[in-house]
């Protein structure tokens, strides 16, 4: 039985993700920290969902049972938990599950440099739980508790010192800020306003029941933000996810910046100013092997997921890295994803005079299409789907990947979700369709067998 997915142990609060597990994996990580010598500090934090206190307490007791000092951050985006445990302890804890439906939460681990905890490292955390063999403290050293209210400002006072200051604030650019009433709604909002920006907010209070839409920023969630960029005459709009390491754009004429689109734009950028590798998973366009190979840099393509494409980075030095869903690593500041990070270096891209209208305009144009397939019996599913493949040359970087003369197609279960994930790319729109409708019933008929 495997555990941890893509990105952490997700699950429906108090059906699956229960406060009992949240203890056990407390308890796991402190294990984990006694066999290796990681040290006894561990900082714990989580975003606004309703069931965060519960496991987090969870989380904090069987940490403290193991006898480590544990350090409370309060509400926070993921990659401020992940700055604050860099600077301050030997380990962190993330209360979340991101883009996940708000019925959804989660537990993510994070590593003594900030990264997100490497898939051995995570693998034998898992072996720890299963066996329940835990480190358990004797009475006189178990561990301490404190809390730190400053992970916010310190965060924030590091993106701030890291960009182009002078050039945004003379730019004097209108934001529409969308937090999604998620952990970015004491962050976002007020960078922007450090930054020299008018910030107009929507959906800027803290709300686990997350009223005003739901916490993944796709297009079709994302009305109010369009509409109110264009009534208002704002320069873009920026959405977060549910724990803000995810981030979505919309242009001055209130149309939604594809992903794909984002990430080629953010590489172009990045590559204008330092040439090197650039980083991305399977599922991501073609769009940016183009925009990278035509500013000089080298691509390296890795399996889904920001912890496969941020320790990539590590080994290679890449100078950028990122997915097709608005989580993007920007090395000189952190090795893991960062929404606040990226709307700082979209507001430098703006801010240089052209609109991001224009901007995605001058990009290569590919049709991506995305969908997902609910399935329970995931791996006896991809299993089937292979049979079916074989006599195709099918690349199992993550999943299985099919290379066309004109476009791919990419099928893969979702590590965070009991779904199928269907992804197809081709320059010619209807060869994209045809793709991914073969992909679909490809997949149903594999799942009904």
């Amino acid at each position: 039985m495997k555990l941890f997915g893509t990105n952490g142990v997700r699950g429906i609060a108090n059906r699956e993700m229960t406060a009992d597990m949240a203890m056990a994996l407390g308890k796991s990580l402190g294990t984990y920290m006694q066999r290796h010598n990681l040290g006894l500090r561990v900082t714990v934090g989580r975003d606004t969902r309703i069931s965060g206190d519960m496991l987090k307490s969870a989380a904090i007791a069987g940490l403290l049972s193991t006898g480590r000092e544990v350090t409370d951050a309060g509400v926070l985006p993921t990659p401020a938990l992940q700055y604050y445990v860099r600077s301050h302890t030997d380990a962190g804890v993330m209360i979340t599950a991101s883009h996940n439906p708000r019925e959804y939460n989660g537990l993510k681990i994070v590593a003594g440099d900030g990264t997100e905890f490497s898939r051995s490292g995570e693998a034998e955390v898992e072996d720890i739980y299963f066996s329940q063999q835990f480190h358990i403290a004797e009475w006189e050293r178990t561990g301490s508790f404190s809390r730190d209210s400053t992970a916010l400002k310190t965060y924030m006072d590091a993106i701030i010192s890291l960009v182009d200051l002078d050039l945004i604030r003379n730019a004097g650019l209108t934001v529409v800020v969308d937090p999604g009433c998620g952990a970015s709604c004491e962050v976002t909002p007020l960078l922007l306003r450090h930054l020299g920006c008018r910030v107009i907010t929507l959906n800027a209070q803290p709300d686990g029941t997350f009223p005003g839409r739901a916490p993944e920023p796709t297009k079709d969630v994302l009305t109010d933000l369009m509409n109110t960029v264009k009534a208002s005459g704002a320069d873009l709009g920026v959405a977060h996810d549910g724990d803000a390491d995810r981030v979505a754009f919309v242009d001055e004429m209130g149309e939604f910046l594809d992903e794909e689109d984002l990430l080629a734009l953010m590489a172009e950028h990045v590559l204008r100013h330092k040439k090197g590798k650039v980083v991305t998973p399977v599922s991501s366009s073609l769009q940016i092997r183009d925009v990278t190979e035509s500013m000089g840099g080298e691509l390296i393509w890795t399996a889904v997921g920001s912890i496969d494409v941020a320790r990539k980075m590590i080994d290679t030095g890449a100078v950028f890295g990122g997915e097709g869903n608005g989580g993007l690593i920007f090395p000189e500041f952190q090795y893991c994803r960062d929404g606040a990070m990226t709307a700082a270096r979209m507001l430098e891209i703006v801010a240089g005079g052209r609109k991001l209208s224009e901007l995605k305009s001058g990009l290569p144009v590919y049709y991506n299409i995305k969908i997902k397939i609910r399935c329970n019996n995931l791996d006896d599913v991809i299993q089937k789907v292979a049979c079916a493949l074989e006599e195709q040359e099918v690349d199992t970087t993550d999943g299985l990947k099919v290379w066309y003369p004109d476009g791919w197609i990419l099928i893969r279960p979702s590590g965070t979700e009991p779904i199928i994930r269907i992804y197809a790319e081709s320059k010619s729109p209807d060869r994209a369709e045809e793709l991914i409708q073969y992909g679909s019933r490809l997949v149903e008929k594999c799942s009904n067998e």
